[in-house]
């Protein structure tokens, strides 16, 4: 793998400055870009640690707080090892914070990591990649798109609620999609359910965009998440291999 160089950074937004965090090769060249969206949990040292894998591939890789707009990361203080039926006031605090982040406010936001890369010199020329976590996950989709000139792949893992019947589901952006997708999900995912899976597989096949949609067997929502409970070693390995093949590519 190569050695990677990380930092801490602000993203300018319409709506002020999102705390970042980017890694890449220490090569000082320009690599492809890659959006990494967290899970509710956020910045913390395991996502930091997925971002230099990542990056120890050949990308140069942003890490926003997408919560930015309630504080700096962490915005909620978390253990070590998260065990959220040992902290069931975690979700009371993230979830009206989680809510808040509407369609219109991802899509904005997006543009601006979007063009934060586009202007680093740290950055290769053309579209970028995009992988999500949980929440993480509707944002890639939504992001995919909003930009669909910006992106070339988009991963989302564990994701929950991406097809369901609200009007502004995240699914209903299938139409507008360029990229290659990848979904990885938990069969063991409440919010995720196969009724679910296949209305989000039925308006990807509509509207012939190229992606894979996979179960992953004995998986809970969460699954990549190596210092949280969920975490399942088999399908986290499977999601890295999955991961990089598709940045491998489409970058």
């Amino acid at each position: 793998m190569t050695p990677v160089r990380t930092t801490s950074l602000d993203v300018p937004t319409k709506d002020g400055l999102a705390d970042a965090y980017l890694v890449h090769p220490d090569d000082n060249a320009p690599h492809p870009g890659v959006l990494l969206y967290m899970d509710a949990f956020g910045l913390r040292p395991w996502l930091r640690q997925m971002a230099e894998r990542i990056a120890a591939a050949g990308y140069t890789v942003l890490v926003p707080n997408v919560l930015y707009r309630h504080g700096r990361a962490p915005v909620v203080d978390l253990p070590d090892f998260i065990d959220t039926s040992q902290r069931p006031d975690l979700f009371e605090h993230l979830g009206p914070m989680i809510d808040s982040l509407t369609p219109d406010l991802v899509t904005a936001d997006a543009e601006s990591y979007l063009d934060w890369l586009a202007a680093s010199p740290l950055v290769a020329a053309g579209p970028v990649g995009i992988t999500g976590y949980c929440m993480g996950a509707r944002l890639a989709l939504r992001t995919a798109g909003a930009h669909p000139e910006r992106v070339a792949a988009a991963a989302g893992f564990h994701g929950g609620r991406l097809a369901t019947e609200a009007p502004d589901s995240p699914h209903l952006v299938a139409d507008r999609i360029t990229a290659e997708l990848y979904f990885g999900h938990a069969d063991q995912d409440s919010s995720m359910p196969p009724e679910q899976i296949a209305r989000l597989e039925k308006a990807l096949d509509a509207a012939g965009v190229r992606y894979r949609s996979e179960v992953y067997e004995g998986a809970h929502h969460g699954f990549s998440q190596a210092d949280t409970t969920a975490h399942n070693p088999a399908a986290e390995q499977r999601h890295w291999r999955e991961l990089l093949a598709l940045f491998d590519r489409t970058l």
